[in-house]
């Protein structure tokens, strides 16, 4: 009866080893870098602008750094003045871990396709 038991326990191990491998490569994948998840980081547009995004500050296209308004998934900041559109107010949107789009003056205005800068050394 006590080698039965003593089965079941190795058994039992064996899953909770099982389990326990599969929770270790969940929380690997959690700790990984949530740069897919932020909008932070830089962004460039099909006609050669470039912003640079870290939390509430923006360096504009003017190369202007300024504060706007930010959540993980989403930004906005009125264009300063001495850069073309001063006074609008451009909105950012993440689509995805490369891709956002980008509206200027409303929210609803027709959208242009930013993707983050591929930095070459």
């Amino acid at each position: 009866m006590s080698f039965k038991a003593s089965r079941r326990t190795v058994g039992a191990n064996r899953v909770s080893g099982s389990k326990l491998a599969i929770a270790a490569v969940a929380f690997g994948l959690m700790a990984s870098p949530a740069l897919a998840d932020a909008i932070d980081g830089d962004w460039c547009s099909p006609d050669g602008k470039h912003v640079s995004i870290k939390g509430p500050q923006i360096k504009t296209p003017g190369g202007v750094q300024t504060a706007g308004n930010y959540t993980r998934h989403a930004f906005s900041y009125v264009v300063p003045e001495k850069e073309p559109g001063s006074g609008s107010t451009i909105f950012m949107s993440l689509l995805n871990e490369t891709t956002t789009q980008v509206r200027e003056g409303t929210p609803v205005a027709q959208p242009v396709i930013w993707k983050r800068c591929e930095h070459i050394m």
